[in-house]
């Protein structure tokens, strides 16, 4: 799992507005994300629509839990947001943590250790950090493979962010921790010149430190927020969402990198350990006590233990099974999945994969948009299917996905809808 933080002590830079939308276009290129709100305003689950007086857990719980032996699982918090998307929410209590641990010591650590066991059940884990610097931020810093700073491209922007970026690097020294450190231009309105001079001189002073991606002004962000939705929800086509899209698709442009690392570390390790395998087997050949140590070793013996120990350190080669050719008939089937909508014959098949739902329904034109009126078939599979006659004429619908509204991704024809969002289009012709 790879830990993005955000945090700045500066308020007002759209801390939060990043760690919503992040988090959700991470999740829209399929990756499977937590969302952790280190924020005792709470404001990642009020932007998300989850009602505080329903959240009977929180983030508090696990973290206090670990100091007082009495270990919440992370799990038993956690919101599906989306079916990529998890919220660890916090409530208004999480501000009573740093004043009830006091001077205690080992307390930045407390978030790491918290995810250390769910590092392989998301990809990604992205934290909203609270506005000042104290435990919680720290902790959220010190768990963090890289730190976005949001900087608003306003007059205070540049004001102590070179001192704080020097307290992040401390930090990291104290705990040996080599996070990725970055600037993010946000709220930029290319319109006025203060703000093109703030980015010039953001990118002059801090260079590579800089995203290349810049969030520019957008009020569909605000609107999302106020309707708890992510903007790649509420508004998919908007400059806002596209903006994220290339937020996500360059922090997502590094994955490959980790993962040549990644596997050049694991090469190293193997290679260090088999050196350290031969060493002990040579000098247990050459100290045994069955052997006079003064006499040299046969050659016989000395090639049998090399054998023995470059076939211990070779991996095993597993044949791959063959498969059966597939039949006529699989062939058939495979090729008559097609997912969308088409027409054949008198009627209209929509067809759509979603495996990890519990129920998906159809609205459009014809049935007033009334999605409880076409609930879509389970297939084995977890494909869903529906069959509907309709007349000649052009109809838009979308899909409801266990209450979640959406167009049809697997429609190509579509057009944007009086609320931003996307509509799909189906044609009846005669």
């Amino acid at each position: 799992m790879y830990v993005i933080t955000v945090a700045n002590q500066k308020g007002g830079c759209g801390k939060t507005t990043v760690a919503i939308n992040l988090a959700a276009s991470l999740a829209k290129r399929s990756r499977h994300v937590l969302l952790v709100d280190l924020d005792p305003q709470a404001h990642c689950s009020l932007g998300l629509a989850v009602p505080d007086e329903q959240i009977d857990l929180s983030i508090y719980d696990c973290l206090i839990g670990q100091i007082e032996g009495q270990p919440v699982e992370l799990s038993r918090i956690i919101w599906q947001i989306t079916p990529n998307m998890g919220l660890a929410p916090s409530r208004a209590n999480l501000s009573t943590l740093e004043p009830r641990l006091g001077e205690r010591k080992g307390v930045d650590t407390l978030f790491r250790d918290l995810l250390c066991g769910y590092s392989e059940r998301y990809d990604y884990c992205v934290v909203d950090c609270p506005p000042h610097a104290g435990l919680l931020m720290r902790n959220g810093l010190v768990a963090a493979n890289e730190i976005v700073i949001p900087v608003d491209t306003g007059y205070f922007s540049l004001h102590g962010l070179t001192r704080q970026m020097a307290s992040i690097e401390h930090l990291c020294e104290t705990h040996e921790t080599s996070p990725l450190v970055c600037v993010l231009p946000n709220q930029y309105d290319v319109r006025t010149r203060l703000a093109r001079e703030i980015l010039a001189e953001l990118r002059s002073r801090f260079r590579d430190s800089v995203y290349t991606t810049t969030l520019n002004f957008n009020t569909k962000l605000k609107e999302g927020a106020s309707f708890g939705q992510p903007i790649t929800e509420f508004a998919p086509t908007s400059m806002g969402a596209k903006d994220f899209q290339n937020l996500a698709d360059e922090i997502l442009g590094r994955e490959q990198e980790r993962a040549g690392d990644d596997t050049l570390l694991r090469h190293v390790e193997k290679l260090t350990a088999d050196a350290e395998r031969l060493l002990a087997t040579t000098t247990t050949l050459v100290s045994s006590p069955m052997r006079d140590a003064s006499a040299p070793v046969p050659v016989a013996d000395t090639n049998a233990v090399e054998a023995a120990t470059l076939c211990d350190s070779m991996p095993s080669i597993e044949l791959p099974e063959v498969a059966e050719p597939a039949s006529h008939e699989e062939i058939e089937q495979k090729l008559e999945v097609i997912y969308g909508a088409r027409v054949t014959g008198e009627e209209v098949i929509f067809r759509t994969p979603h495996p990890e739902a519990q129920e998906v329904h159809l609205a459009g034109d014809f049935n007033d948009w009334m999605p409880h009126r076409n609930p879509m078939r389970r297939l084995e599979g977890g494909d869903f299917e529906t069959r509907l006659a309709l007349p000649f004429g052009r109809y838009r619908y979308r899909l409801v996905i266990d209450g979640r509204w959406s167009h049809d991704l697997h429609n190509p024809d579509a057009e944007t809808n009086e609320y931003g969002e996307l509509n799909s289009v189906i044609e009846v012709g005669g």
